[in-house]
C-alpha cells in the first residue's frame, strides 16, 4: 500500500498534472508542424508535455520523500496578487510603464505580512526601470514611458 509522505508534493504534482493536461487539450486544434517546421500549436504543446512530466515527478516524489503537511489557504496573498495585476492592467495606458510597474510592485508587497515600505519602493524603482529599459527602449514594445499629459 502507498503511504503519502509528502501531501504538498501530490498536491502540487497533481496541479502541474491538470495544467499540463489542460494546456495539451486546449492546443490539440493547433497544427503542431516538426522540429524543422514548427506549427503554432508546438511550442505550447511541447511546454504543457514538459509541465507534465515534472508533474509525474513531483507527485512520484511524493511517495518517497518525507515533506510538509498541505497548510491552510490563505487570501491574502492571493487577492493582494490579483489587486496587483489589475491595477497593472488597468493603468498602465494611463499612467505609464514605469508608474504602473512601481504601483504594482508596491500593492504586490502587501500579500505578506510586515513589508518594510522603504525597500520595497526601492525595489520596485529598480525593477520598473529594467522593464522600461527592456520593453519600451531595447524591444520598442508600443507602451507609454510616462502619463499621456
Amino acid at each position: 500500500m502507498l503511504k503519502v509522505k509528502s501531501p504538498q508534493d501530490l498536491g502540487a504534482g497533481i496541479m502541474f498534472l491538470l495544467i499540463g493536461l489542460a494546456g495539451i487539450v486546449l492546443g490539440r486544434d493547433l497544427d503542431f508542424g516538426s522540429a524543422r517546421n514548427m506549427g503554432p500549436g508546438y511550442f505550447p504543446i511541447l511546454i504543457s508535455g514538459f509541465i507534465v512530466l515534472i508533474g509525474a515527478i513531483v507527485a512520484g516524489r511524493s511517495f518517497t520523500v518525507e515533506g510538509p503537511a498541505i497548510e491552510r489557504l490563505q487570501l491574502r496573498p492571493i487577492l493582494m496578487l490579483l489587486v496587483a495585476l489589475a491595477v497593472f492592467s488597468f493603468l498602465i495606458k494611463e499612467i505609464g510603464v514605469v508608474l504602473t510597474s512601481i504601483l504594482m510592485m508596491v500593492v504586490a508587497a502587501y500579500a505578506r505580512p510586515n513589508v518594510a515600505i522603504v525597500e520595497t519602493v526601492i525595489f520596485a524603482a529598480c525593477v520598473a526601470a529594467f522593464v522600461a529599459l527592456v520593453f519600451v527602449f531595447g524591444l520598442n514594445q508600443p507602451m507609454p514611458l510616462w502619463w499621456n499629459g
